[in-house]
């Protein structure tokens, strides 16, 4: 069974700094996800060059095929010397995940991998080998669907030292509250925001160090197709149902005229909501067999608004209290970002003269744009998208 991989980070930068010290870089291959989260030495901008070359050069070599040895001489090599310090110097952990099952962890100075399953905290058997004078960590295991890896930077195993806390929090309570949380929050999103939240809070809002979160959660394959606006030619009403119907997975349709062609094709009923959550946004209406239908275009604008907010600002608690209201657009949102591996488009051409700006040629539909921006986002959130066109 192939497994996804769903991934959010969170970072808080030190007290008075303006650039953060730690870098997460995570890139998707055919079949594998590598995520590297690299801790420069010091803090503000210094520390940010070590900790982007880093990321970068692991993430960049190993996905192109390089061994471990062969990306830690390059940074060895490269990293630019302190000159107070006379050190080129960056920690990394570095954790890759085949869509088979198979993960890869390596780790040089960094607080140790934090790995959950079913609630239970597990231990990994790590073997130690030197590269280029440096010792690093390294482990081969299996992954599940439910599994829970996290990767943190020193900054939070040491949150409140000399505060709230006399030695900081320890990687153990650390452990311990992921623990208890993954048992409320699945998905990766709520569980770095919710981590990171509490990190924030032990230094009484003015963090002593650079310090990052980065969360996996292992899915099986969550499909969801979407049916988006009526097709170019009104014949193919049948054929685009069809095929949207006998996809396997949720059922989305977004638009009052999709929603209309898919219950006469069906010959089912359409109940249209009287619960006006939020007057900016039209209500949903039910068809049986359907998971989930909207309003169109006032409803896809403010679901990508949503999907925007998540990837462009540091999200936190009040962002998924947002999230969980029950309008379409938050609603839509939420099963984009948490409910999703792969998002199947069917995608009617149709003009609808109601969501054409008179001034753009006519071919450049207000809805047509609004999708192909969602595709954007869902992509950047490490979604696979496929679109079909009639």
């Amino acid at each position: 069974m192939k497994m996804h991989v769903d991934t959010a980070y969170r970072s808080l930068f030190k007290y008075g700094e303006e650039l953060c010290g730690d870098n997460v870089r995570i890139t998707r291959t055919e079949d594998s996800v590598f995520a590297v989260l690299a801790d420069g030495l010091g803090s503000g901008v210094k520390a940010n060059i070590l900790s982007t070359l880093t990321s970068t050069i692991i993430s960049t070599m190993l996905t192109e095929g390089a061994a471990m040895e062969q990306a830690v001489e390059t940074i060895v090599s490269t990293l630019p010397i302190c000159s107070v310090r006379k050190l080129a110097y960056s920690t990394f952990s570095v954790l890759q995940i085949k869509d088979t099952g198979e993960a890869y962890l390596a780790e040089f100075d960094n607080p140790a991998c934090i790995f959950i399953r079913n609630g239970e905290l597990m231990e990994l058997e790590m073997t130690d080998k030197e590269y280029a004078g440096k010792t690093v960590y390294e482990s081969r295991f299996t992954v599940f669907p439910g599994d829970v890896l996290a990767l943190i930077s020193d900054g939070v195993v040491y949150a409140g030292v000399g505060s709230i806390l006399n030695f900081g929090w320890t990687w153990e309570s650390v452990a311990e509250w992921l623990r208890k949380e993954s048992l409320k929050e699945k998905s990766a999103p709520r569980l770095a925001a919710a981590l990171s939240q509490a990190v924030k809070e032990l230094y009484m809002d003015k963090p002593g160090d650079d310090s990052t979160v980065m969360v996996a959660r292992i899915s099986p394959r969550q499909v969801v197709n979407m049916f988006a606006g009526p097709p170019k030619n009104k014949d193919d009403d049948p054929k685009m149902v069809r095929d949207f119907m006998t996809s396997s997975g949720k059922k989305l349709i977004c638009g009052g005229s999709s929603a209309n062609i898919v219950a006469r094709v069906l010959n089912r009923s359409i109940e249209t909501s009287l619960d006006y959550v939020d007057p900016l946004i039209p209500p949903i209406a039910t068809i049986q067999g359907i998971d989930l239908v909207t309003e169109g275009v006032l409803t896809l604008s403010r679901t990508v608004e949503i999907l925007q907010e998540y990837l462009d600002h540091e999200t936190d608690s009040f962002y998924f209290k947002k999230l969980d209201e029950k309008n379409g657009a938050a609603m839509l949102a939420k099963i984009l970002l948490e409910e999703c591996t792969t998002l199947n488009l069917f995608i009617g051409t149709a003009i609808n003269p109601a969501h054409q700006n008179p001034g753009l040629p006519s071919d450049l539909s207000i809805k047509l744009k609004l999708i192909d921006k969602l595709c954007g986002l869902m992509e950047r959130l490490g979604k696979r998208v496929t679109k079909k066109y009639y």
